[in-house]
């Protein structure tokens, strides 16, 4: 990914994302189709609760928000 995505607004100077754990079969059938075989992905939300991305791991979310000079929270 070589364009930074704009993931909303800033908080206390950094922008905060939120990573939670989602499960494939709760997703639409054109993702559920994307996800192969994985039972499990991974969501960034924005403070809103909006879903900005799916992500096949925990490790990526982390690293999507980091690429895009965001922090990154886990949620449950």
């Amino acid at each position: 990914m070589n364009q930074a995505f704009d993931f909303g607004p800033q908080m206390g100077g950094e922008r905060i994302l939120y990573v939670r754990a989602v499960a494939v079969s709760d997703l639409p059938e054109d993702i559920r189709a994307q996800a192969g075989d994985a039972t499990q992905i991974y969501a960034l939300h924005a403070a809103n609760g909006e879903r900005l991305a799916l992500v096949k791991d925990r490790w990526t979310a982390f690293q999507l928000a980091r690429a895009n000079e965001a922090v990154a929270v886990s949620v449950h």
